[in-house]
């Protein structure tokens, strides 16, 4: 809902608002080889964590103004968890 806000009140100025929603991914506090990653790569269709940079790389382009026309979108960047 706030995304929806947010794209619908600043979209008149020509700023958009998405939502990326990543899985795991690889970082200090949720490390690939971490006691929980097994578990946490279970339920994915490609089971492994993600990288920070894969993540950045998302929401440059989203920032970009290649992508000027998509707002009020939701990005499931995880993997495959809800496949």
């Amino acid at each position: 809902m706030m995304t929806a806000m947010l794209a619908r009140n600043l979209g008149k100025r020509e700023i958009t608002a998405n939502l990326v929603q990543p899985g795991p991914i690889d970082t200090e506090r949720n490390p690939a080889d971490g006691p929980n990653a097994a578990a946490n790569r279970s339920p994915l269709a490609i089971p492994r964590h993600g990288t920070p940079d894969e993540v950045a790389s998302l929401v440059a382009y989203l920032t970009s103004s290649e992508a000027g026309f998509m707002t009020c979108a939701t990005y499931n960047f995880d993997r495959g968890w809800n496949a």
